[in-house]
């Protein structure tokens, strides 16, 4: 731990750049930390709402299963009659087929969200792993660049000695 230290810090002293790049180093991690909690916060909002829309769609299936025995018990109540309420009856089935078809969509969207949210997150981790890529080629390149540029000054040096 203590040896990169030390390198890092002869390099900075061997060349300004280096620092600049430690610098933008430190803002990528700082731009990918935030862009990361970005992500996670929005991601947890998204995973808030798909719940929220779930529970919504179960609650309305539990309403339409609930009322669906209700009528079902009153068509056997009315068929035990004479049928004075056969109109009531036809109008609460067509409410509950009507519901029935706002349901079906709901179902859809829903599938289709998450769907969206797995591609989108998918995407995401893609950037993610070709970013983390190429942070690394970079940091492999300054550290070439300042190892050739070490061995550079060394020769300037040792030569400089030999002229002496």
């Amino acid at each position: 731990m203590e040896q990169p230290q030390q390198q890092n810090q002869l390099l900075v002293q061997t060349s300004g750049s280096l620092s600049f790049s430690s610098q933008m180093s430190k803002e990528d991690e700082e731009m990918s930390r935030s862009a990361l909690s970005t992500f996670r916060a929005k991601e947890e909002e998204i995973e808030r709402k798909k719940m929220e829309v779930r529970e919504k769609v179960q609650a309305q299936l539990g309403r339409v299963e609930e009322e669906t025995r209700r009528l079902a018990t009153i068509r056997e109540e009315l068929e035990s009659l004479a049928d004075p309420m056969r109109k009531e009856v036809a109008v609460v089935r067509k409410k509950i087929d009507s519901v029935n078809k706002e349901l079906k969509p709901l179902g859809h969207t829903v599938q289709k969200k998450e769907k969206e949210y797995k591609d989108a997150l998918e995407a995401f981790n893609e950037k993610n792993r070709e970013k983390v890529q190429l942070i690394t080629k970079l940091m492999e390149l300054v550290s070439e660049s300042e190892r050739l540029r070490l061995k550079k000054l060394e020769e300037l040096s040792k030569h400089i000695e030999t002229i002496h």
